[in-house]
């Protein structure tokens, strides 16, 4: 019975986590869209940072490659920035029944939060208004939280299928090159905005998909829960 509870709760706490985790994403690009089509000059999502939706002035932006920034919507662009770190960082926090036990998950699991926090921190302090604290906050999420995406492959639970354990592992891979092209100004021709966005959505992709996946299957799960306890309480003769 004790057992049955702690794994009952478990599931529980990991069902609030999956949603958190779809709640943020999902609410993160309901957002996007609404403030990028809020821009009276067209918002580029090859040639646009995803911060330039926050910026809290209309001016020219030089760095790292010159744009004029005007976002009238971006209180609602930081608000779904802090929203979306602290729903990542919740969901990391209570899906504890994913990951593999030891210390390589326990700090796989740090990594990826740390993302969270980097959203949390850019959304909290737009480029414009407090540049080294927004830069650290891109740091944490396309440095940190890829790491962490990139280890997440092989610390993820048996239960999880094999292909989607090495999806992760390649989304990881495939994030921190583009952060490293990001970095060195080198897009590929997907523009400034775009390789940002190839270092920046894959941990969110991953995110979407696992926690779609853990809230389907938990929903499939629920008819057969506790069967010990149908064997419990059945007749000895049976």
């Amino acid at each position: 019975m004790h057992e049955h509870r702690a794994r009952e709760g478990g599931q529980v706490k990991a069902r609030i986590g999956y949603s958190a985790w779809v709640a943020g994403v999902v609410q993160f690009f309901a957002v996007h869209w609404f403030v990028e089509s809020a821009w009276a000059r067209p918002y580029s999502w090859a040639w646009n940072n995803i911060s330039d939706l926050g910026n809290a002035h209309c001016a020219l932006q030089p760095d790292p490659e010159p744009r004029y920034v005007c976002s009238p919507e971006h209180a609602a662009m930081n608000a779904s920035f802090i929203a979306l770190g602290t729903l990542l960082v919740v969901g990391i926090a209570l899906t504890g029944t994913l990951w593999r036990r030891g210390s390589a998950s326990t700090v796989t699991r740090l990594l990826l939060a740390g993302a969270g926090v980097g959203f949390i921190l850019a959304g909290l302090a737009p480029a414009d208004v407090n540049e080294n604290q927004h830069v650290l906050g891109a740091l944490l999420i396309m440095g940190t939280g890829n790491v962490g995406l990139l280890l997440a492959g092989a610390r993820l639970t048996d239960d999880v299928p094999g292909p989607l354990r090495r999806v992760t592992s390649l989304l990881g891979i495939t994030a921190l090159t583009a952060f490293g092209l990001f970095l060195s100004r080198h897009y590929l021709g997907l523009g400034m905005g775009g390789m940002e966005r190839v270092a920046a959505f894959p941990l969110l992709a991953w995110a979407l998909v696992v926690g779609s996946r853990g809230l389907f299957r938990q929903k499939t799960r629920t008819p057969d829960t506790a069967p010990e306890l149908r064997i419990a309480r059945a007749p000895h003769g049976q």
